[in-house]
């Protein structure tokens, strides 16, 4: 019987061959169609890859909007939309200036979204819909439009972003050869998924990253849009190729250099995730230098990363320095996204070195629902370790007032503007789960090992229920490898070594989990010894 994660692969494969050769139909279509008149990247901005963008801006305005193209697709938002209000400025009528830079401005695997400002940006092209049109000289630069005024236009995010996908698959196909607006497609349609990874939706968009990628290797939008299609442990090995390709034609974004880790931390190769993390914190320190930008430029999402896969290697001290960074950085800043990377950063600190000592400048309560559970989580989980089960108590109690309070908030949302500030239904089930798993380490400590087993009953099969993780799990210590470790406590080596393998399927290679079925696997090897002998 094939289980879901090797059809999962089966489906996948099926895809990628389907898309080579739609692929390949497609590039023979538009080499007997003659060239069209072709922006492309050049001099410096082979250092974040190559493009064709044909559109009607002046020439002097090519290479900022280009270069702010370029960076558009490898996240890099800020400079993005410096170099296309440079290319406003050299040509005020470009109306693919203002879309770009209003595009700037959502941010659809981030939970971030700012309609208020893209508006704005749009505005200044002209003042309603009608009139932008207006701007545009040529039909594709006019589906541009269209797709962008769904994006920021009337009805809530979800509604959104489905009729942007929409548009801009329309615009896809209408204009078959525009690789920018095949590759669009695929992120439009990964933000569709809502944050919540679906491996239908995912493949989609991986079937038209293929296409993309091998029309042009050197696409950045290509290489990082199917990195994020197969980030998971299941489809990891299909984005190898796109890893190996886009830190060295991106080398100047430090959004692209951190990407190659998403697949190898979802393969578990920790030595290859500090050397892409070491370079992504490196970029972004030298371009914080070099701009004189605040400490919120800082590339948080690499520094926490790198400190995971530290920790993962048992190389504590590189660890804890890179935690100290983070603590004066989110001392300094106070933003919702540098409190919500320390309290993660923090808690994996206390987990992974089971309990030494951290940071404690920082108030739990100051994130949003999810980071202040795995603060709090790891908080009680020390406790634990230590045997103050009332303290560790106390800590579960205060996760569970957190979700309470924002469960009943009635912002709770399937995409709000902020992963680091809104609260997701998602967020809500990760707190849910900590809870439970640190009250059954009480309960197990306290003597009520039935009550324990029921907890983690109810945690594993929550956590089994969500979406594959990708990066340091959401979830601090995984559930079922909570599990397995009360159950060699409790003598069940056999039992134990099935929790840590399910642990180990969600996250490969963890060390805890990778430790814990090695202590499983002697003891059961060693019970059945002694089963047989006494037979």
């Amino acid at each position: 019987m094939m289980t879901p994660q090797r059809l999962a692969v089966s489906v996948s494969m099926i895809l990628l061959s389907a898309a080579g050769a739609v692929g390949s139909a497609g590039a023979a279509t538009r080499q007997a169609r003659p060239p069209a008149p072709a922006a492309t990247s050049a001099g410096p901005d082979a250092a974040l890859g190559d493009i064709r963008f044909p559109n009607s801006g002046s020439k002097p305005a090519q290479p900022a909007f280009i270069r702010g193209v370029l960076l558009l697709h490898s996240f890099e938002f800020d400079d993005a939309a410096g170099f296309f209000r440079e290319a406003q400025r050299l040509d005020p009528g470009f109306a693919l200036a203002y879309w770009g830079e209003a595009m700037t401005h959502n941010h659809p695997l981030w939970r971030e979204q700012n309609r208020d400002a893209a508006r704005a940006a749009l505005a200044r092209l002209a003042a309603t819909p009608e009139a932008r049109q207006a701007k545009a000289p040529t039909e594709r630069e006019r589906g541009y439009l269209r797709a962008i005024e769904r994006l920021y236009g009337e009805g809530d995010k979800v509604e959104r972003d489905i009729a942007y996908s929409d548009a801009m698959g329309d615009l896809a196909k209408r204009f078959p050869d525009d690789l920018e607006a095949r590759a669009f497609h695929a992120l439009s349609i990964l933000g569709t998924a809502q944050g919540i990874r679906d491996f239908a939706v995912y493949m989609r968009a991986a079937s038209i990253g293929e296409e993309v990628f091998a029309a042009n290797p050197r696409h950045p939008g290509a290489a990082h849009y199917l990195i994020h299609s197969y980030d998971d442990p299941v489809h990891a090995p299909l984005g190898l190729r796109a890893a190996q390709v886009y830190a060295r034609i991106a080398p100047a974004a430090s959004h692209a250099q951190h990407m190659i880790s998403h697949i190898y931390v979802a393969l578990g190769d920790w030595a290859q995730a500090v050397d892409a993390n070491v370079k992504a914190v490196e970029v972004s320190a030298e371009r914080r230098a070099a701009k004189g930008l605040g400490v919120d430029s800082l590339n948080y999402h690499a520094l926490h990363w790198l400190a995971y896969s530290y920790l993962q290697l048992g190389r504590f001290d590189e660890a804890r320095a890179r935690l100290d960074q983070m603590t004066s950085a989110a001392l300094e800043s106070g933003s919702p996204r540098a409190l919500w990377h320390h309290a993660q950063m923090r808690a994996n600190w206390i987990v992974e070195t089971r309990g030494r000592p951290a940071p404690d400048e920082i108030r739990p309560d100051s994130t949003q629902v999810a980071g202040a559970a795995a603060d709090l989580f790891a908080t009680g989980y020390a406790a634990s370790l230590a045997g103050k089960w009332d303290e560790a108590a106390r800590a579960a109690e205060r996760i569970g007032a957190r979700r309470d309070s924002a469960a009943a908030s009635g912002h709770v949302c399937a995409q709000g503007n902020s992963a680091f500030a809104d609260t997701s239904k998602n967020d809500l089930l990760v707190a849910e789960v900590m809870q439970k798993s640190l009250l059954a380490l009480v309960a197990h400590g306290r003597g009520a090992n039935a009550a324990a087993l029921k907890l983690l009953d109810e945690a594993t099969a929550a956590e089994e229920g969500m979406a594959l993780d990708y990066g340091p799990p959401a979830i601090v210590k995984p559930s079922h490898e909570i599990y397995g470790e009360v159950l060699l406590a409790l003598g069940r080596p056999a039992d134990a070594q099935t929790r840590f393998e399910k642990a180990l399927q969600r996250a490969p290679r963890r060390s805890l989990s990778l430790a814990g079925l090695a202590r499983a696997t002697q003891a059961a090897g060693e019970a059945a010894a002694v089963a047989a002998a006494g037979r």
